[in-house]
């Protein structure tokens, strides 16, 4: 064997066990395996898990931010603004070397698979075109999904519907939307349209940015659910964000709800942002930032999160840490409970994965591709409670990445005393 990682604690076994590695593919998952591999790694007793999935990250804009005036209002609209103009000066070398290093940091934070929004109502694509690049180096580190994301919406810019498809002819994965930022709902319809049009000529699967607001009248998730079945798209269409949901009534939201549920649309929340941006016009009291978590879980909507922003003009904040923004959204989307912790920690694992449709090879499973990592924690409750480190992290059976974790000591006048964040 080429590694077995020893003592691991699997969150679908009862037992600690021992993980074999062949050749980059899981060969044995069992308790004490008597043989030695070339390397090994004592888990003692800490979770190996399936690499975190990033449902939704703008890695185009990432660590922007001290490029640009600050975002002073706080709000989505000025930070759209405050993008636009950053963008005449843009670089295809800079947006690589400041999107090179978010995919870093996401990485090291075991993160081996990205579904990165790109912007693509610049004239010259080369925002598309870093991006896609980005991809292809990156490839021995992450899977990277790009999104041909039209940022100022389609039917504003005379050339917009034309550079959309022409992304998606130079590569982009995936097809994206924005109908809120048309000037009229019926050109927001009019933009689903014409994305579900453009799947369906591309075979391409969507993932829309929808309803990112806190408006109660802005509901383009129930005309994404219409489209989804009319074309037979059952599973492959996400709707991200999706806050306005929070404000429908309830009879409302409940029909939503159902109609989402049926057409297998998929569901990404954005607890950074959606916190940061939304509802600054509320005054007091003001809402939660934050889609209805808990009940499109409670109708089995598949329910996945993402970073959206690292430190550029719609967050200043972030470092690409998902279990970081579960930790976040457990208080936010009051998901506390046993069941919810547990809920929450596979919106950052297998739902994710489900969402950018990996999930045929998938999971600590013998015959599957070795990706894992090693979490500081011995339950999926401390993980989130502590956003435990991650110690290691293994791609087709090779170490990419190490963590040393921080030692803490108190010290007083009579001892120096480590102190250990545990369950203990």
């Amino acid at each position: 064997m080429d590694l077995i990682i020893r003592n691991a604690k699997l969150t679908d076994h009862n037992s600690l066990v021992d993980i074999a590695i062949k050749e980059g593919i899981f060969q044995q998952i069992n308790e004490n395996i008597p043989f030695e591999a070339e390397k090994e790694i004592e888990a003692k007793g800490q979770l190996v898990i399936p690499p975190f999935v990033e449902s939704h990250i703008h890695l185009d804009s990432a660590l922007s931010v001290h490029h640009m005036p600050a975002n002073e209002s706080g709000t989505l609209l000025e930070a759209i603004n405050l993008w636009d103009s950053f963008t005449d000066n843009l670089t295809k070398t800079d947006t690589y070397e400041r999107a090179k290093k978010a995919v870093e940091w996401l990485v090291v934070q075991g993160v081996q698979h990205i579904r990165a929004h790109t912007d693509c109502t610049e004239s010259s694509l080369q925002t598309m075109q870093a991006i896609l690049q980005l991809k292809e180096d990156m490839q021995s580190l992450v899977d990277i999904q790009v999104v041909a994301f039209p940022q100022n919406g389609l039917f504003l810019q005379d050339d917009a519907v034309e550079l959309i498809e022409k992304a998606v002819q130079m590569g982009a994965d995936v097809i994206g939307g924005l109908p809120q930022a048309e000037i009229t709902r019926e050109d927001g319809i009019k933009q689903i349209a014409h994305i579900f049009d453009l799947a369906k000529k591309y075979n391409k699967t969507i993932d829309i940015h929808t309803d990112e607001t806190t408006d109660d009248q802005s509901r383009f998730l129930e005309v994404i659910a219409k489209y989804t079945l009319q074309y037979k798209m059952q599973n492959r269409v996400t709707a991200s964000h999706t806050t306005a949901l929070h404000q429908y009534n309830n009879d409302y939201a409940a029909k939503v709800i159902q109609n989402v549920k049926r057409a297998g649309v998929q569901i990404v929340t954005n607890p950074f942002s959606n916190a940061l941006l939304q509802n600054r016009l509320d005054g007091y009291p003001k809402s939660r930032g934050t889609t209805r978590v808990d009940e499109l879980l409670a109708n089995s909507v598949n329910v996945s999160i993402g970073n959206d922003n690292m430190m550029d003009p719609f967050g200043p904040l972030g470092k690409g840490n998902v279990l970081q923004a579960a930790h976040l959204l457990a208080h936010t989307a009051h998901l506390s409970s046993e069941q919810q912790l547990n809920q929450l920690f596979q919106m950052i694992t297998r739902n994710g994965a489900k969402t950018l449709q990996i999930t045929d090879d998938y999971g600590i499973k013998v015959g599957n591709t070795a990706n894992c990592i090693i979490l500081q924690a011995t339950s999926i409750a401390e993980a989130i409670r502590l956003i435990s480190d991650c110690l290691y992290v293994i791609r087709k059976g090779i170490i990419i990445a190490t963590t040393e974790p921080a030692i803490r000591n108190l010290v007083t006048e009579q001892s120096t005393k480590q102190i250990h964040f545990t369950n203990t």
